[in-house]
């Protein structure tokens, strides 16, 4: 039964960290990324469809984007989509092809990304602490029903602190592998 929990546990932090990954991913580096695109959506005749459902992507070099939209007149809607985003990036059309150059990161922008990269990590931590303590409350619970003893509560309670850490330790590993590659000029 414990390790019923402990297992249920240990899936619902791998989600975590998977989690805090994906939103790693949507940050910008120095480095091009066609993930920058993901939540982008483009009015496709009338419906709002994902960037890459109407233009092919691709990283040619490492600071550029480049979007091939299937239908040469999506152009400019992909534009304006792009500039709605955000993002800081400013597309360059040749007819054909639209072009993204990212600009280098400055120190002091890296810096502010790092600083957005652990709230993040933070944000994952809290979220493991927060399964973690659901987990021992089943326990509890479990122990309050007759359904484990005493002995195995307290056992189950340490494993549950074990797994717990070894999640905080590979969110932080997630967070100083980002972070390097954020401070890589």
């Amino acid at each position: 039964m414990t390790k019923d929990v402990i297992s249920g546990m240990s899936s619902h932090m791998d989600k975590t960290i998977d989690s805090l990954r994906k939103e790693y991913q949507k940050v910008r580096t120095g480095r091009a990324s066609t993930s920058l695109l993901d939540e982008i959506k483009v009015d496709f005749y009338g419906t709002l469809s994902p960037l890459n459902q109407v233009a092919t992507l691709a990283v040619p070099e490492p600071r550029t984007i480049t979007l091939q939209p299937w239908d040469a007149k999506m152009i400019p809607p992909i534009e304006k989509a792009i500039m709605n985003a955000n993002l800081g990036l400013t597309p360059a059309n040749d007819g054909k092809l639209i072009r993204l150059n990212l600009p280098p990161l400055t120190e002091e922008r890296r810096k502010e990304i790092v600083k957005q990269l652990k709230k993040f990590a933070e944000d994952a931590k809290v979220a493991v602490r927060n399964i973690r303590r659901e987990a021992i409350d089943d326990l509890k619970k479990l122990e309050k029903e007759k359904k484990i003893s005493e002995d195995d509560l307290k056992r189950a309670e340490k494993d549950v602190q074990d797994v717990t850490n070894s999640h905080v330790a590979r969110i932080d590993e997630v967070l100083l592998h980002k972070e390097k590659e954020v401070m890589e000029v």
